[in-house]
């Protein structure tokens, strides 16, 4: 696909190893792909909170991982180590890795997911690209997020971006033309539309009073978001219960201050008044506009375990 020329872009694919048998395996051709990449505006710690959620709850094979030594700029993000009284141990390296896990229902698919690299984006991308074009992946969709002047009492809003006009159109609660610092997600998205790849991308809105700490509720709706484009059944269980517990400490929080309760209450009004009038879709909606009831959710459940049961 591309000329080989000297420089960082010498080699795209020497940025990773991968295992060799499940990378040849026919069993992950033709996969959905997740991308989360840390350290870049995380607000709400959304994509680490995401990456945390898929790999401790699935059940993860390690198809590529991407050599930390040539990406990431130690100096300016340095790693952590423990000091334990006389000693040192649990040095927590960097990570980059592709890898293989089966979502609630047993369907396999691919997560991108770690540090987003400080150095060599465009050689980067070229390895990305050839590892999606390698394992013929169907849809590449990636999850970041911003802080907003948004209440937390209103839904979780989203804007979303890419090539599939399906999984974009009225979703996005803000759609602005703006010029922004770019992160390796926006690269990846333009280079594997180039490359004519589907690739959709999501931005979830956090409040902005919120952005430092994690906000369970937006990670939640990251992987809906993510689950509903890519018909995976993504956990949450987990994000839903913490996020009960952070939604009760911010009330109690806002209760015990009026000057909280007004800046809540004049951000409630703008996003009322901004929401009126405007119809969203759900990605989960039919053709009417109407989302599936208990029975029409089993029936698609006992559908696809059918359809799996019945390959080869």
């Amino acid at each position: 696909m591309f000329e080989r020329i000297s420089g960082s872009l010498l080699d795209p694919e020497s940025l990773y190893a991968s295992n060799i048998e499940l990378f040849h395996s026919p069993d992950i051709k033709g996969l959905n792909m997740l991308m989360g990449f840390t350290g870049f505006a995380d607000a709400g710690h959304v994509v680490q909170q995401i990456n945390r959620e898929l790999l401790d709850t699935l059940d993860a094979e390690t198809v590529a991982v991407f050599d930390a030594d040539q990406l990431i700029d130690y100096r300016t993000r340095r790693p952590h180590i423990s000091f334990v009284e006389d000693h040192l141990e649990d040095y927590k390296a960097p990570q980059l890795a592709l890898y293989k896990l089966n979502d609630g229902l047993g369907e396999p698919f691919l997560l991108l997911a770690g540090f987003e690299p400080d150095l060599q984006w465009e050689r980067f991308a070229r390895a990305v690209v050839g590892i999606v074009e390698k394992l013929d992946v169907n849809l590449v969709t990636w999850i970041h997020s911003i802080p907003m002047p948004v209440p937390h009492t209103r839904p979780v809003g989203v804007t979303v971006h890419g090539n599939r006009p399906e999984l974009i159109e009225g979703i996005s609660t803000w759609k602005p033309t703006v010029e922004v610092p770019s992160a390796i997600g926006h690269i990846l998205e333009l280079r594997l539309s180039e490359a004519g790849r589907k690739v959709a991308g999501y931005v979830i809105h956090v409040p902005h009073y919120l952005a430092d700490a994690e906000y369970p509720p937006a990670a939640v709706a990251g992987l809906e978001y993510l689950g509903a484009a890519t018909s995976l059944m993504l956990p949450t269980d987990r994000l839903r219960e913490a996020g009960r517990e952070v939604s009760k400490q911010i009330a109690e929080q806002v209760e015990a201050s009026e000057d909280v309760q007004q800046v809540v209450s004049k951000l409630e009004s703008r996003y009322d008044d901004k929401a009126e009038g405007t119809v969203r879709r759900s990605l989960l909606a039919d053709e009417n506009d109407e989302l599936p009831n208990a029975e029409d959710l089993g029936a698609a459940v006992e559908a696809y375990l059918a359809r799996k049961d019945a390959r080869p």
